[in-house]
């Protein structure tokens, strides 16, 4: 078993790509896409248990973690810098984790190779207009109307305080005990990196784009009903808990979990999902 090792690609574009590689490439592989405002590290204590029976390939987005920022950023440009990736390691067919802006990108992924998809693994990972509640109001203005005014309601999140949030808004306080400080401050550290609240800013705008994609990935996932796993922290405070419903009513044979976490579950419930991951992939593996 090959333990995990950080590794740097270098794209087309000339931006480089920072990936964490583990397992043993006979397996089969596992794609795991971070959200907002993370990296990699999201997966840290998941990753060795994955690679004793998957191939685990968990890149920092561009932009995000230790990858450069795309000359052009979208969520489609990310998308094909995953998948250059995937191709320049010569990976073929693949479990995909989708999380919150990850889904943005796994999708893309997903639709552009569907027949290379082993199965989904949806964790706090929003396809469906359900997933939006009051507090998305802001951010909607903003798509419908790019006002400077409307920008900077959209955008006040980018702040030491909002990235906290993304881990202990709405979350009970004994659950939001178990989740390291580091992992926030780390975030906005990287964060406050020459390009990247720009690449967060223009994320969020385009974000709009990929909501307007919403009926086609529908389509996707009606016609192929891809074999998928739903790991959902209970306590998100940005993707309403009737988004879990909708997932279940696109995919009906769809396994669901619905944990007592928040939006980043694996900060507490690591052990939880490593273990429905490995049980999903041998299940799938062995149909």
């Amino acid at each position: 078993m090959r333990p995990a090792t950080r590794q740097r690609l270098r794209l087309s574009s000339g931006a480089e790509l920072s990936f964490i590689m583990a397992g043993d490439t006979s397996k089969p592989a596992i794609l795991l896409l971070h959200g907002f405002p993370s990296s990699a590290r999201t997966f840290r204590d998941i990753v060795p248990e994955l690679s004793q029976s998957a191939h685990v390939i968990a890149p920092d987005l561009p932009g995000f973690g230790e990858s450069d920022v795309l000359p052009t950023v979208s969520f489609s440009t990310f998308g094909q810098a995953i998948s250059e990736l995937l191709d320049r390691l010569a990976i073929g067919p693949r479990y995909v984790y989708l999380h919150d802006f990850g889904a943005s990108v796994g999708f893309h992924i997903a639709m552009q190779a569907p027949e290379q998809v082993l199965g989904l693994i949806i964790q706090n990972a929003n396809a469906h207009r359900t997933g939006f509640g009051p507090q998305w109001e802001e951010t909607m203005a903003y798509w419908s109307r790019p006002t400077p005014q409307n920008e900077t309601a959209a955008t006040a999140h980018l702040t030491f305080e909002g990235t906290r949030d993304q881990y202990i808004a709405n979350v009970p306080p004994d659950v939001a005990a178990r989740i390291p400080a580091e992992s926030w401050e780390e975030d906005w550290r990287v964060m406050c990196l020459p390009g990247r609240m720009n690449t967060q800013r223009a994320l969020i705008a385009d974000y709009a784009n990929y909501v307007a994609r919403f009926d086609t990935i529908a389509e996707y996932l009606a016609s192929r009903q891809p074999r998928s796993l739903m790991l959902w922290g209970r306590h998100d405070a940005f993707f309403d808990l009737r988004e879990t419903q909708s997932w279940m009513q696109a995919l009906p044979r769809m396994e669901a979990h619905i944990l007592d976490g928040g939006h980043f579950l694996l900060e507490t419930h690591a052990a939880t999902a490593a273990s429905l991951m490995l049980e999903f992939i041998g299940r799938t593996q062995q149909a």
